[in-house]
């Protein structure tokens, strides 16, 4: 939804409603709490907004677009692939901490979408996700499924790994940066080097020899 279209009234109050979706899911919030959030009387919502739907399809573009901004700013200030990675990881916990409730609803809640508007942050994800593969340096190693699962499983981690420590009771230091080392070791691999059939058992070969070795030293 281009921005002029969006309803100033809603812009007022989407924190608010931000909250309210994320916090009882989508779902379980009719019209009549939706109204009394946004200020208005129940019979005058349809007046002001089409429908629930979008106003949660424009709070999922909304998270988007932030994003596909922060892959924007990374890639101008990071050229190596590394620093990439790190500051992708990084980006993406500080974002998870100033829009924690934009990131449940988009992976939650995107299929109470109608066909047109899933359609839509179906795009907006692709985009995302393909932006991601660019920037990492992907190799044609993968077919090109492969580089959509790819892109899927990386996005997937990025987003979700936020919450995965939330209840431990580290420091945030040290949780973010377990994050980071669990975040990162994953892509890693996942875009390492595809190793042949012939490594994989030479290095399986090496790996009982030298047990076999230390197991006859210790004796």
């Amino acid at each position: 939804m281009p921005m002029p279209e969006r309803c100033s009234r809603f812009a007022e109050y989407r924190d608010k409603v931000l909250e309210l979706f994320a916090c009882k899911g989508f779902g379980q919030v009719g019209m009549r709490e939706l109204a009394t959030c946004l200020g208005l009387a129940p019979g005058s919502l349809y007046h002001h907004f089409p429908s629930k739907q979008h106003l949660l399809l424009d709070l999922i573009e909304e998270f988007y677009e932030e994003l596909l901004a922060t892959l924007g700013r990374i890639e101008q200030k990071a050229p190596a692939k590394r620093d990439r990675l790190h500051g992708l990881i990084r980006a993406h916990l500080n974002l998870h901490q100033e829009m924690p409730w934009h990131f449940r609803l988009a992976e939650r809640d995107s299929g109470c979408l109608n066909d047109e508007q899933q359609a839509r942050v179906r795009q907006l994800r692709e985009q995302y996700e393909r932006k991601l593969l660019k920037m990492l340096g992907v190799r044609s190693r993968f077919s090109a499924e492969g580089l959509v699962a790819a892109g899927h499983a990386i996005a997937s981690i990025l987003n979700s790994a936020p919450t995965w420590l939330t209840h431990s009771p580290l420091e945030e230091s040290e949780r973010d940066e377990m994050l980071e080392n669990l975040v990162s070791g994953a892509i890693e691999r996942l875009l390492a080097p595809r190793r042949s059939n012939e490594a994989i058992s030479l290095a399986s070969s090496i790996e009982k020899t030298s047990k076999k070795t230390s197991a006859l030293a210790a004796i």
